[in-house]
């Protein structure tokens, strides 16, 4: 890697970290690779202490690093990366298998799951001209969280759709059949899936959403995932709207709202909204997870309510 390289892989790997670990779950991820640590950093951002600890490592160490925690983006001395454009940092990552005829209605659904911090790659809608599309496919079917498979009459007997869907099983990734008028066949026959008729495409976006919370396979990242969007939110509308989708839900674990409360706090669009953390209260209190407070330590905030 030449130098800027190296510091552009050192942001993606420090992002990553950031969005998904405590400063002493860095700490501890690092000591496991024998990566030195700082207990008197000077500043709070996770993002920029991951960086500081990384900057003389070794590249071979951060190539496996990257690996490990799903970087798509590796510059390599050897062979250069493929460039995949069309996945959002820090999003989940969808592919969306559909037939041709039905690429506009797909595309919709693309934009409602953006909702869900969810990055969805539609073959007809994301290849650019310029690029062999059948290679684009293939690096989105090789770097995907999950598939949904729109399925409807044509989709079995398409290659093209039918190989997108063998790929995921002989990934072990998740399956989701969204049924339009053809059930679930073969490998996937198992999975109930999703019923479209008579949906409305938010509603399908939604469903999507549930069923990676629901799932093992996918539970984790998709909820690291739409924690991150709240804590890097432009807006507080933007994280208030991620952080009622949390709280429609029946159960988050408690490492992964502990988490966002240490990133929020570096998002002064967000601590300076009382409506935001009002509502980020409300949620974490739902979950019996200590409140996020402001301009004072948690210890000072528990004096307050003993008598003196």
């Amino acid at each position: 890697m030449n130098g800027l390289e190296k510091i552009e892989f050192l942001d993606n790997i420090g992002s990553e970290l950031q969005s998904r670990m405590t400063f002493s779950d860095i700490d501890t991820y690092f000591r496991g690779y024998g990566v030195p640590t700082q207990d008197d950093y000077p500043h709070n951002s996770k993002r920029a202490y991951a960086k500081d600890m990384l900057a003389n490592v070794d590249d071979e160490l951060l190539f496996k690093i990257a690996d490990e925690l799903g970087i798509i983006e590796v510059p390599n001395s050897s062979t250069s990366a493929k460039d995949v454009s069309f996945w959002k940092a820090g999003h989940f990552r969808l592919f969306l298998s559909h037939l041709a005829s039905f690429k506009v209605q797909t595309s919709h659904l693309q934009t409602a799951l953006r909702k869900y911090a969810i990055s969805s790659f539609v073959a007809h809608e994301d290849i650019e001209p310029t690029k062999e599309w059948q290679n684009e496919i293939e690096a989105g079917l090789r770097t995907m969280d999950a598939i949904a498979a729109i399925l409807m009459p044509g989709f079995q007997e398409s290659k093209w759709c039918d190989q997108e869907v063998g790929v995921a099983v002989g990934r072990d990734v998740l399956v989701i059949p969204i049924r339009k008028g053809q059930d679930p066949y073969g490998f996937i026959g198992k999975y109930q899936g999703i019923q479209a008729k008579g949906k409305t495409i938010g509603e399908v976006a939604e469903a999507v959403f549930k069923t990676l919370v629901k799932s093992p396979k996918t539970r984790n990242k998709i909820l690291v995932a739409l924690s991150g969007a709240i804590a890097n939110a432009t807006t507080s509308e933007e994280a208030i709207e991620k952080v009622l989708i949390f709280n429609s839900l029946d159960g988050v674990p408690s490492e992964i709202l502990e988490n966002l409360k240490q990133q929020v706090v570096d998002n002064s669009r967000l601590t300076e909204s009382k409506e935001f953390v009002d509502n980020l209260n409300m949620m974490l209190s739902k979950f019996n997870v200590k409140k996020l407070t402001i301009g004072k330590t948690e210890q000072e905030a528990e004096w307050d309510d003993i008598p003196f």
